[in-house]
């Protein structure tokens, strides 16, 4: 199949349609197409509203019913919580952990009333009187599109790998348009590469020989 990826990128911050539509040809082309099943209903997220005593953000709702339950594009290294799993810490609502727990993702409970609101990141320290909450993404959608292209590079799948370094991309590859403000992309022959500050270089290919050939061509290991 064809997928214009620069082009759906850009799109994807525009609107969140054009996010949404970036996670359904994304899923397609690298993995699997969506389904019906791939998502958790409205009942489920109505529940949670009801449970937790808030309104969940349109935005929010959409992604958890376009793809909340594909593991592969959610939690392949971190996790989703599940609309039960969904709390409130500290003035946020918190939707996403770090597989050990070490971070948490959430929105701050002052902007739950907008459609697609900001989102904050907060690290697990020893001396929690120094843990606060830091700006993440400046919009729900796309902390939800970088999380779901992350984790299809971060499948533990043996056309997924990491490099050493993000100078170790041999020649051929194209860095593609901004997306998420802690991330970079690149994309080479059959090969996507996503940097995500100085914590991950993964790299998915989308057959064998591909990722033979950035292999062969990567200095590093």
């Amino acid at each position: 199949m064809e997928f214009d990826f620069p082009a759906a990128m850009a799109e994807s911050v525009r609107s969140r349609a054009g996010a949404w539509a970036l996670v359904r040809g994304f899923a397609a082309y690298w993995g699997e197409p969506l389904g019906p099943g791939d998502g958790f209903t409205d009942a489920e997220l109505d529940a949670a509203e009801r449970r937790l005593g808030l309104r969940l953000p349109a935005a929010l709702r959409e992604a958890y019913r376009l793809f909340g339950r594909r593991a592969d594009l959610t939690s392949s290294h971190d996790v989703l919580l599940t609309p039960e799993e969904l709390h409130v810490l500290d003035g946020a609502l918190v939707y996403r952990a770090e597989n050990q727990g070490c971070m948490h993702w959430g929105v701050p409970l002052a902007d739950l009333d907008r459609e697609d609101p900001p989102t904050v990141a907060r690290l697990d320290l020893a001396d929690k009187s120094q843990e606060r909450w830091e700006p993440w993404e400046e919009c729900f959608t796309t902390a939800a599109v970088t999380m779901a292209m992350m984790e299809k590079l971060l499948e533990d799948v043996e056309l997924s790998d990491c490099l050493e370094s993000e100078e170790d991309l041999p020649g051929g590859f194209r860095e593609l348009p901004a997306l998420g403000r802690n991330y970079r992309w690149h994309q080479g022959p059959e090969v996507l590469v996503g940097v995500l500050g100085e914590a991950w270089v993964a790299a998915r290919a989308r057959t064998p020989e591909a990722l033979d050939a950035l292999y062969e061509a990567a200095p590093g290991q």
